[in-house]
């Protein structure tokens, strides 16, 4: 797919449409990086105000003699939703109520030796327990002990999902909370996803949402999309990092005006808790587990260099043209994919507070101690995707 000059500056004003090219953008003056130096004359990033916007409570306080819960966190022990059960864990501790994470797999696995895992003393300082094994078998990792409330934060069909729910059930659980996926809407012409939207009826998460709706009179289902946060394992910001710290253009599919969401973990946690401790108003609910607010996938590029005090040099390009596969070339959706969190502000007064320009400073200051860096790497499809468009780095170390 080959663009005249004319054709791509009229791409260029319009929103959503794709155009190959660079957009730079250099970071405020009072911000600085160990790795990466201002380049004169680079267009400085707008951050749009959203410091100024105040800090809420994460969770709303629960009203006076209001019963404590006993709650088990079925957790994942990979991929980006383990960070969730950890979060939650955390505000139900702050809360006062007991909580129990049963990790699936083995204590010992070299996967427990990455975060959200190695920082499970966080837990149990603050009271919690932590034990290990296999979900088919809840009964039995948990030594017969009973909850009030269990959160399914591991299968995403129902064949990883039902014995779980059948030992809730059986095990007389008052409160069935499943943490389900945004991913699975419909494609829309007018977003953002909202609760009720056509989703896709063959995804392994809506077939658990019908059951867990048919077998318990207390349940909720919860749709993250992308999460950001400490102790966050999947490899998004980094992405990011990884380009800008080497002074690397960032090559990202398509216009760069794609809306999506990120949330930082804690709001997912906070809108967790404010379910427990409000049953009844989430009995039967779907809420998307999201921040308030989107952002386009360049704008996320400019805000990652800000967050590392760097200059950012963006590059726009078709995949198609490029010969590449989005989806293995770019860590989000070459789509708008942007829910909002209506019905947890409407039934259970939830309210966001991801700052995504300062949660990107956190993520930033992690990756800067991690070394990473400064280990080499190869960027083999990047280098693919520059000499197709016209744009290859000249001079720059792997």
């Amino acid at each position: 797919m080959a663009f005249s000059p004319a054709t791509t500056a009229t791409a260029a004003r319009a929103a959503g449409a794709f155009t190959s090219g660079r957009v730079s953008s250099s970071p405020p003056p009072s911000l600085s990086s160990p790795f990466l130096p201002r380049v004169a004359g680079a267009i400085v990033a707008r951050r749009g105000g959203r410091g100024a916007r105040a800090a809420a409570s994460p969770v709303r306080a629960q009203a006076a003699g209001a019963a404590k819960k006993n709650v088990l966190v079925v957790n994942t022990n990979s991929g980006g939703h383990a960070v969730i059960g950890f979060y939650f864990a955390k505000a139900l501790l702050a809360a006062g109520h007991a909580v129990t994470v049963l990790t699936v797999g083995d204590e010992g696995s070299d996967k427990m030796k990455k975060p959200p895992f190695s920082r499970f003393s966080e837990l149990t300082s603050a009271g919690a327990k932590t034990v290990w094994g296999d979900p088919a078998d809840v009964g039995a990792a948990v030594g017969g002990a009973s909850f009030d409330v269990v959160l399914e934060n591991n299968g995403k069909d129902l064949d990883a999902v039902k014995p779980v729910a059948d030992w809730a059930k059986s095990a007389g659980v008052g409160q069935f909370l499943f943490i389900s996926s945004a991913g699975i809407y419909l494609q829309t012409d007018e977003p953002p996803h909202v609760e009720g939207d056509a989703v896709k009826e063959s995804a392994g998460h809506v077939g658990v949402e019908k059951y867990i709706a048919a077998e318990f009179g207390s349940w909720a289902s919860f749709r993250p999309q992308y999460m950001t946060g400490s102790g966050n394992n999947k490899d998004c910001e980094e992405w990011f990092f990884d380009r800008i710290v080497r002074k690397r253009p960032v090559p990202i599919p398509g216009s760069g005006m794609q809306l999506t969401n990120i949330s930082h973990a804690r709001d997912l946690g906070s809108m967790l808790t404010l379910a427990v401790e409000n049953p009844d108003a989430a009995a039967g609910k779907i809420f998307n587990c999201v921040s308030d607010r989107g952002v386009t996938l360049n704008g996320l590029a400019k805000m990652c260099a800000a967050a590392a005090g760097a200059a950012v040099e963006i590059v726009n390009y078709d995949p198609a043209a490029a010969g590449v596969d989005a989806k293995k070339a770019f860590p989000f959706r070459n789509m708008h994919f942007y829910a909002e969190p209506r019905a947890a502000k409407e039934v259970l007064g939830w309210t966001s507070t991801t700052n995504l320009p300062e949660d990107l400073k956190e993520r930033f200051a992690e990756y800067a101690s991690s070394g990473r860096g400064e280990k080499a790497m190869t960027f083999d499809l990047d280098d693919k995707i520059l000499a197709a468009v016209g744009a290859a780095p000249v001079g720059i170390a792997a």
